[in-house]
């Protein structure tokens, strides 16, 4: 990284190595301090300490910026649900507390990356990779789903992604409201870990799943 001289004024500008890793960088700083529809591209360049024009060399415009921004973030989230998972060791039922926790401590580390994610209005199916990669990270719950449907009497079996909907639904719904790391984060009398464990025990026991 150096510093050159830039413009007729002779403004000091700063040559990434590496500007497309600088400007995803800048984005999520930009994204924890404004939320995802507070990012511009001219924004993010200032932010970078490049030109306005420079993040053109790399993005088509803000929306893919945000893309790859949100794709960093499924494959950071798709790791850690995997390794928490861990192919349900050392039970199911133990591995799918370990996945829940996962997830709340996602929301909390990377606001962010979670905000990118799930809050930036990005349409999946005009960036192909961010939505394979949320659908490896979704994979993770619904392995663990179909793991857990086994426990339940054969003729009562329920279907194992109506399952990961719904443990989806509420996990999500927790780390939105009370174990995201900003502002958004609700106040309860209670870990956010400690009522997504009851709940899903809840729904399992309506389901006739138990350990």
């Amino acid at each position: 990284m150096t510093w050159h001289k830039d413009g007729q004024r002779g403004r000091k500008g700063y040559h990434h190595g590496n500007l497309r890793e600088a400007l995803v960088e800048a984005a999520l700083k930009l994204i924890s301090e404004k939320g995802p529809g507070g990012l511009t591209f001219a924004d993010a360049a200032r932010a970078a300490g490049v030109s306005a024009a420079a993040p053109y060399r790399h993005f088509r415009d803000r929306d893919e910026l945000m893309a790859n921004v949100a794709l960093k973030g499924f494959e950071r989230f798709g790791a850690v649900l995997s390794k928490a998972w861990a192919d349900g060791t050392p039970d199911v039922f133990t591995a799918l507390n370990a996945l829940g926790r996962a997830y709340l401590g996602f929301a909390r580390d990377e606001p962010a990356m979670f905000a990118a994610m799930f809050e930036s209005g990005l349409v999946l199916s005009e960036h192909s990779e961010v939505a394979a990669a949320a659908d490896l990270a979704f994979d993770v719950l619904l392995s663990a789903c179909e793991a857990l449907a086994q426990a339940a009497p054969l003729e009562k079996r329920p279907p194992a992604r109506m399952m990961a909907l719904h443990i989806w639904s509420l996990s999500h719904g927790i780390a939105s409201l009370f174990s995201r790391g900003d502002a958004a984060r609700r106040a309860i009398p209670m870990p956010p870990e400690d009522l997504l464990e009851a709940g899903v025990l809840v729904y399992l026991d309506g389901l006739g799943v138990r350990g």
